[in-house]
């Protein structure tokens, strides 16, 4: 039971981060040499391997978020995640595989919210001495396309 409440949380706390635009955060949620892509559920479901958004390692991740904050001219909008519980696949005290269901909500500075991503989590995650980290995170949506663009992490 310890181990699923620390889950829920750690889920619970990327949402959090990522709806707060907390990037530091976000990025510290991962391994040195995680993984961490964003993929259309047909393409996963065909073992194809095109993502939306596929990136390796931390360094990638830093400068995802550098693009983001510094460099990528986009339309401003918020985004709120609605993440389930978790489901643990697998763990030992090595690694722990868990998937969950999410929502990503977008409201533009025009007041209009909308369904922006639909999907589940794919995840490999590593007990550490500093807390829970993503080996590799999946995020494999439902939408048969992305509304414009994917700027921010799902």
């Amino acid at each position: 039971m310890e181990l699923y409440l620390q889950l829920t949380q750690f889920y619970q706390d990327y949402a959090a981060h990522v709806d707060r635009a907390d990037w530091d955060a976000w990025i510290e949620m991962f391994t040195d040499d995680c993984t961490y892509s964003v993929q259309a559920r047909e393409n996963h479901e065909r073992g194809l391997p095109m993502a939306a958004l596929s990136l390796d390692g931390k360094g990638m991740l830093k400068d995802r978020i550098y693009g983001i904050t510094e460099t990528i001219f986009h339309d401003p909008y918020m985004q709120k995640h609605i993440v389930s519980a978790p489901r643990i696949i697998s763990h030992s005290a090595e690694l722990i595989e868990a998937q969950a269901n999410y929502a990503v909500f977008r409201t533009k500075y025009d007041g209009i919210a909308q369904v922006f991503n639909v999907g589940r989590y794919i995840d490999r995650i590593r007990p550490t001495d500093e807390g829970l980290r993503f080996e590799s995170r999946l995020c494999i949506f439902d939408n048969d396309m992305i509304l414009n663009s994917l700027i921010y992490p799902i």
